[in-house]
């Protein structure tokens, strides 16, 4: 049977401070009052049983995901005691659900992506499921056509087609599943610019489907430490030890990405896995960091993008963020900076610096503990 599971971990510490330890951005209202977790959740709706649908996130935000999607059942929260990364997050889920279904073909999607339109999603979900219920070996992931040199995303090189692959619903119906060459995280501006230009990357998704015993039996050869911590976790988590098998496993397990751990590996062709990715032409955003985030916002004349009460005289290009509807905002002569307000913190950055925001929060930490993290 099909399944889905929301990856909905990490803290966003790039959109800080309107995203806390506390208050992770997954929980951000981003587009009618939704959150981007609720968003996901509704891309998946209807497409995937209720009942088969997961959340992957950390045991302290329970609750509040569970505010967030009062339909999950209860038993479908998978809990990580600490964040391990997304090869952790990944394999857990695939160990538990394959204690229930070994036939079991999973889609991994993510929690803090604005996903339009929803068809054109949900059509490259069906087609990657056909695929890999049709190849078992086979790992299917998600690119996304580029519409510019961004240095901040990975990038998947697309190979040649499938002999047998599907043809895209598009106007130009072409293949719809493509071998891939290779992964490359975050390239530099001359070769971002030369991947947009040739044709033949795509921006990474970060969304996957496969069976769940497939990844399972790839985590077992290229990560066993892993492999074997989250099945040991999977074999007590209906038992009263979850709780504390899940604690002393996952502080042993490596922290390390689902790329680095599986696809690149399998893509590098050291096993019998095959790595395929499924364009998927939709309009994609991926809320990393406060360009991002502005992309949600509304816009000016002047091209500030705020959700804020504001005076912004002879200002432009700034990005004025505020979590209090009653703050106003006011600025003169600023140009392409981000200003966010919440009630313990004002923070002020050069639009530019807006990846060293992580950086800023690691200098906080230090400073003042986790007060303000």
């Amino acid at each position: 049977m099909r399944y889905a599971v929301i990856n909905a971990g990490g803290t966003g510490t790039r959109l800080w401070p309107l995203s806390r330890a506390s208050f992770p951005k997954q929980l951000l209202s981003v587009r009618g009052g939704k959150s981007l977790l609720r968003l996901a959740y509704e891309r998946l709706e209807g497409f995937v049983p209720t009942e088969r649908i997961f959340v992957c996130a950390g045991t302290a935000h329970q609750q509040a995901i569970m505010d967030h999607l009062p339909e999950l059942p209860e038993e479908n929260f998978l809990g990580e005691p600490v964040g391990r990364d997304t090869a952790n997050a990944i394999g857990l889920a695939c160990a538990v659900i394959v204690e229930r279904d070994p036939d079991a073909v999973a889609a991994f999607v993510t929690s803090d992506h604005v996903i339009e339109p929803i068809e054109s999603f949900r059509e490259a979900l069906g087609t990657a499921f056909d695929t890999v219920e049709a190849h078992p070996h086979m790992l299917a992931t998600f690119g996304v056509p580029p519409t510019s040199a961004h240095t901040g995303l990975g990038y998947i090189e697309r190979a040649d087609p499938l002999p047998d692959a599907p043809r895209g619903a598009g106007p130009g119906g072409g293949p719809a599943v493509f071998g891939v060459t290779a992964f490359t995280e975050k390239p530099d501006a001359a070769t971002a610019q030369a991947y947009v230009a040739g044709g033949r990357h795509l921006w990474n998704s970060g969304m996957f489907v496969w069976r769940a015993d497939t990844l399972l039996t790839q985590l077992h050869r290229h990560l066993p430490g892993a492999y074997d911590g989250v099945t040991r976790i999977a074999k007590a988590w209906d038992t009263p030890e979850r709780t504390t098998v899940a604690e002393k496993a996952y502080a042993e397990l490596p922290k390390i990405s689902i790329d680095y751990a599986v696809m690149e590996p399998a893509a590098r062709g050291e096993d019998d896995a095959r790595v395929v990715v499924v364009p998927m032409a939709v309009d994609w955003i991926d809320v990393g960091a406060w360009p991002a985030l502005a992309r949600t916002l509304a816009n000016d004349p002047a091209h500030n993008a705020s959700n804020a009460v504001t005076v912004l005289v002879d200002s432009e290009g700034n990005i004025v963020v505020s979590d209090d509807p009653e703050h106003l905002v006011a600025t003169v002569g600023l140009r392409d900076t981000i200003v966010v307000h919440t009630p313990d913190v004002t923070m002020v950055c050069p639009k530019n610096d807006a990846e060293r925001v992580k950086d800023l929060v690691a200098r906080v930490r230090q400073t003042h503990g986790d007060r303000y993290a």
